[in-house]
């Protein structure tokens, strides 16, 4: 079984003991993204809309260091600090993914890392 870690820095650095991505075979886990510029490492914004925009466009190169794309994703894992906000969720998100759409989960929660609103993860399979 081959494992391999994925850094791009097209994303934001970890900021933890985590890497941006593991790929094992042809199955790629994607850590939890926010909305931080590679940049600046700073929060791209307090609004919602640029957020999550933010972070499926960080997820995006994290997979593309993959080998992948995001329409290789197979589940999305989707955290928010305001679940006002899961039709924005959905808005955004078909900007990003076509039918047939991943497995997803929506999870309400108290609080994210740098106070941002959204927080995603993904586990993508490779085809190719």
């Amino acid at each position: 079984m081959s494992r391999k870690i994925i850094i791009t820095d097209k994303a934001p650095a970890a900021i933890g003991t985590y890497s941006q991505a593991v790929k094992v075979e042809n199955i790629v886990y994607l850590s939890g993204q926010i909305p931080l510029s590679a940049e600046t490492m700073s929060l791209v914004s307090e609004n919602f809309r640029e957020q999550i925009t933010q972070v499926f466009s960080n997820l995006a190169f994290v997979a593309e260091a993959a080998g992948g794309s995001l329409k290789d994703t197979v589940k999305l894992t989707i955290y928010l600090t305001n679940l006002e906000n899961f039709n924005e969720v959905n808005d955004v998100m078909s900007a990003f993914f076509q039918k047939p759409f991943p497995a997803r989960a929506v999870i309400g929660v108290s609080e994210l890392p740098k106070n941002s609103l959204v927080e995603i993860d993904a586990i993508l399979h490779l085809t190719s």
